[in-house]
């Protein structure tokens, strides 16, 4: 089992590229369901979550293959509709292949989330929305299953802005007869880059990045090319790190519009944000001070994937700072390993006060997921003394190779 073996206390400095954004790229490789020959995804970044979604892709009878950032899949022969509880389990997303199967094969299975009776969970809005487009939704031993004849469009409110509930209602739409209406759709970045990739399919998508997307049903293409858009939670994983060791770092291949809230919280706290085109640099004194309440909204507000890397910058601030959690449940396992470095957090509910300390010591901690272990790995670069961290398979979903990432900024971090 390996661990990243973090000796903390080097300032970080220089260059780092964001690579393509993991949450842009799955729902697109979902897409390339709705043609029926070769697509070109460009800017693919090289992450386990996009290898298990290459192993959804061929499970189904696709193909798949990657030159670098560049992957190649054909979808000319989907010949089977199920993802079976394996694959599910090699990727939390999973689900975002629902509709698209749905709408090519007219049926689809995957397990059911934790193998319990359907209920209030976040895969309830998905299967609402396929409902109302003219799916039968039923659950048999411990899997979902959707069929449909002709799915045909609908007008569709979701209960909330949910990312994957919004995209994969607009990938079974492009199946379906006529006109289909989503409010209250989520407006992440992430849903625009795939409405982006479905216009090069051919299909009629208008209105993502705004709380109302169109969807004009039938595929009409075979396939597509298109870049995927860069990761803007990596760019502020990398930002939070240079932060949180008083460092001064340029960030390349980057697209500041998407970071507005995360560089705002930056800027309070004391770092001197510049940016450009596709450029971001963050310089950070020594000395950090704490913010006003951070609270994590759907986009433009604060994301819900930074939180944890902020609070790691928080941990050594003046003062206190109040975060709250309106997204997810339960997405505080991090500050429990943090309390580790002796860091001082308190969390009641939704809410995590943490109060600076003046010295982190650098501990053995384990990653709880994608995001939590990629803020330990900050909390360890800031910290004095060695850190590992366990458990970096979480990370890896995530982060091509975070470790050389930081090394070309002066990290001193191996795997081993």
């Amino acid at each position: 089992m390996s661990v990243l073996r973090i000796a903390g206390g080097s300032r970080l400095n220089g260059s780092v590229r964001v690579h393509g954004a993991k949450n842009s790229v799955l729902p697109i490789l979902a897409a390339t369901l709705v043609g029926s020959g070769e697509s070109v995804i460009r800017n693919c970044p090289e992450i386990a979550d996009v290898e298990a979604a290459f192993n959804i892709l061929r499970h189904i009878g696709c193909t798949a293959r990657r030159d670098g950032g560049e992957v190649v899949v054909g979808a000319a022969d989907v010949t089977g509709c199920e993802i079976p509880h394996s694959l599910m389990r090699e990727m939390r997303s999973s689900v975002i292949f629902l509709g698209a199967i749905l709408g090519r094969c007219g049926k689809a299975v995957i397990s059911s989330p934790g193998g319990c009776e359907l209920g209030p969970r976040p895969v309830d809005m998905h299967l609402a929305a396929l409902r109302e487009l003219g799916a039968d939704v039923s659950e048999e031993s411990g899997n979902i299953i959707c069929r449909c004849g002709r799915l045909r469009g609908a007008k569709i409110t979701l209960r909330l802005p949910s990312v994957g509930a919004t995209e994969n209602t607009m990938l079974a739409a492009c199946f379906a007869d006529g006109t289909t209406v989503i409010s209250n759709a989520a407006r992440e970045p992430e849903n625009s880059d795939l409405q982006s990739f479905l216009r090069e399919l051919g299909v009629s998508v208008y209105g993502a990045g705004t709380s109302t997307v169109t969807v004009e049903g039938n595929r009409v293409k075979t396939g597509a090319e298109h870049r995927v858009i860069p990761d803007r939670i990596a760019a502020a994983t990398y930002a939070c790190a240079a932060a949180a060791t008083a460092g001064d770092i340029e960030i390349t291949d980057a697209e500041p519009r998407h970071l507005a809230s995360v560089l705002s919280a930056l800027r309070g706290m004391g770092c001197a944000v510049s940016v450009s085109h596709d450029r971001i640099r963050i310089a950070a004194p020594e000395g950090l001070s704490s913010l006003p309440p951070i609270s994590t909204e759907p986009y433009p507000g604060f994301p819900t994937d930074a939180q944890a890397q902020l609070m790691a910058v928080s941990l050594k601030a003046q003062g206190t700072t109040s975060f709250i959690e309106n997204i997810f449940q339960s997405r505080y396992a991090h500050a429990l390993e943090m309390r580790r470095f002796g860091a001082n957090i308190k969390i009641e509910g939704k809410v995590a006060l943490v109060t600076g300390v003046a010295k982190l010591a650098g501990a053995p901690v384990t990653a709880p997921d994608l995001r939590g272990g990629a803020a330990l790995v900050i909390a360890g670069l800031s910290a004095e003394g060695i850190t590992e961290v366990s458990e970096p398979s979480h990370i890896d979903r995530g982060y091509e190779c975070i470790e050389s990432s930081l090394r070309e900024i002066g990290a001193d971090i191996e795997r081993i």
